[in-house]
């Protein structure tokens, strides 16, 4: 029959179809979209590079919480690196040591879920409170603003080297409520203009909440 396909026929003649993955990481200094600006590519790039530039992402998004001033970094490239590495050292420290039976801290998996279900919860009651933010942008900032509890517990680590003394409680004390204060003003920096107006104090509540609880984790883990 004439209607016969020629399986080995080469029956596409249009040319070779081509493209690259535009993806917010690493300029070409040869192509450009229409506006002049030059677009971003990594698929190229070296491992090594992607791993330094997410390094140096997170790096910079860790001293925005310490020096909070500039409120969109953490909003408009957001990631979850960060939160997860705090939350993984701060569960390492202050989990509870199996072999003391007078050591009372927390499990590994109960600050896990202390943290993530407690963010959690701040961001949906942001979302019901009108706030034009994403999920996850929220728990990325709350995750990030542990930066200042994490630094806290490092110090009360050191102290509590020394003897367990009423001074050495005191310093303790100052250490993480300075923590907590800072962890608490810096969130509100990014997540306060996210809520209407006559909502923030309801807003703010839970976040002050969910970092005081931490806080109180670091203060009485001994």
């Amino acid at each position: 029959m004439d209607s016969k396909l020629d399986m080995f026929e080469d029956v596409n003649t249009s040319p070779s179809l081509e493209g690259d993955m535009s993806i917010p990481g690493k300029r070409t200094t040869t192509a450009t979209n229409a506006s002049g600006v030059p677009d971003y590519n990594t698929l190229d790039e070296p491992i090594r590079e992607t791993v330094l530039r997410d390094i140096r992402a997170v790096g910079i998004k860790f001293y925005h919480v310490l020096y909070p001033k500039e409120k969109s970094s953490l909003l408009r490239d957001w990631d979850l690196w960060g939160p997860l590495v705090l939350c993984t050292f701060m569960a390492t420290i202050l989990q509870g040591s199996s072999d003391s039976m007078s050591d009372n801290g927390p499990e590994f998996a109960q600050v896990f879920v202390i943290v993530w279900i407690g963010a959690a919860i701040v961001t949906l009651n942001s979302k019901l409170l009108g706030g034009n933010i994403s999920f996850f942008q929220s728990v990325c900032v709350l995750g990030y603003c542990l930066t200042p509890v994490a630094i806290s517990l490092i110090v009360c680590r050191v102290i509590l080297l020394s003897s367990q003394t009423s001074l050495a409680f005191f310093l303790r004390f100052v250490t993480t409520t300075m923590g907590f204060a800072w962890a608490t003003y810096a969130s509100f920096i990014f997540l306060g203009q996210s809520q209407p107006p006559h909502r923030k104090p309801l807003a703010v509540y839970p976040i002050f909440l969910f970092f005081f609880i931490i806080s109180w984790l670091v203060l009485s883990h001994n």
